[in-house]
Order: C-alpha cells, then sequence, then structure tokens
C-alpha cells in the first residue's frame, strides 16, 4: 500500500527501479490557449549542481548519458486519467556522483499564455517500483499556486547509502529558466 506523504515528509525508498509518475489536470481558463506541462528532472552532486549539461533529462533530452534516468515523452495536453507523463528510474545504473534528482514540473510559455499552477488541479507525484508494479509513494500538491509557473513536485536524495523521496511542493514564477539557472 502507498504512502501518502504531506509536504515536506520523506519515506526511504526500498525500489532499486521505479517509475516517477506525475499527473495534473487543468481548469478551463480564459486564456484560449492549452495548457502543456513539462516534467524535467535534474540529476545532482554534492554540490547541488548538475553533474553534466546531460544530466538534465527533459523532453529534448530523454535519457541521462548514465541510462539510469529516462523520460518517457512529453504529453502535450495532459488529457486522460492517471499519469500524465512518467521517468524511469534504475538506481543501479546511477553515476556514482549523484547525490539528488529533482523532479520539476513546469508550464512551457506559461507568461505568453498568461497561465500559472493556480490553474492546474489534482497535481502529484508518486513513485511506482517497475519490478512489482507497487505504488511505494505518492504526493498531492494541495496549494494553490496563483502566480507560480514551476513547481518542483520532489526530490529523491541519497543519504548514509540509503536513496530517500521527499515531498517539496514548492513554486516558483521564473519557469523552467529559473531551475536551470539554479542548478547549473
Amino acid at each position: 500500500m502507498a504512502i501518502n506523504l504531506q509536504k515536506g515528509q520523506r519515506e526511504t525508498l526500498n525500489a532499486p527501479k521505479f517509475t516517477i509518475g506525475l499527473g495534473w489536470d487543468t481548469n478551463a481558463t480564459s486564456t484560449g490557449a492549452a495548457f502543456d506541462l513539462d516534467a524535467s528532472v535534474f540529476i545532482l552532486g554534492e554540490n547541488k549542481k548538475i553533474i553534466a549539461d546531460e544530466f538534465f533529462v527533459f523532453y529534448n533530452n530523454l535519457k541521462s548519458p548514465d541510462e539510469a534516468v529516462e523520460h518517457t515523452g512529453d504529453n502535450l495536453t495532459g488529457d486522460g486519467d492517471g499519469d500524465d507523463e512518467q521517468i524511469n528510474v534504475d538506481l543501479s545504473k546511477i553515476d556514482p556522483r549523484v547525490t539528488e534528482i529533482c523532479i520539476v514540473v513546469t508550464i512551457h510559455d506559461a507568461d505568453a499564455r498568461k497561465q500559472n499552477f493556480g490553474q492546474v488541479r489534482n497535481s502529484f507525484v508518486r513513485i511506482v517500483d517497475s519490478v512489482t508494479g507497487n505504488e511505494l509513494v505518492k504526493y498531492e500538491l494541495e496549494e494553490d499556486f496563483s502566480i507560480e509557473t514551476a513547481v518542483e513536485f520532489g526530490r529523491i536524495y541519497k543519504r548514509n547509502d540509503e536513496w530517500k523521496f521527499e515531498a517539496v511542493g514548492a513554486g516558483q514564477r521564473g519557469g523552467l529558466e529559473q531551475y536551470v539557472t539554479k542548478y547549473n
């Protein structure tokens, strides 16, 4: 049975292979533009920076060079139930320099489309064991991010040779560019 986390809670991940599933629904808007939310993963070293540019996994770079993290592709609409985007992780392949995997969702062209996370509902991140198919943890964002165009949903980090997931739920206005700057 999955553990439903609250913001700030942490849980040990006992599965070396898992899928990060991200989902959301969008409200009907008067902006006239469709929503395109994008999941991205920043693979960080001890200095909280990307190990190399290729360790930024997103819709234009679907796989990390160590092949430990693979984005399954960009969902342009978010329609339907369940996960809207997925990222597969195999910790047995992870580069030994990696200490953290940061999971971010951004709204593509948010400023031009006049969109923000206040118009997004039912947002969640979950981790599913790739071998058993069991959902290990789930975190549902409950905050109203009325001005934010990017949200760090969670992070997976290594402490004392153990991998853990932390429910973060922190939003910001700067979109993907601000995260790229932060982690480069």
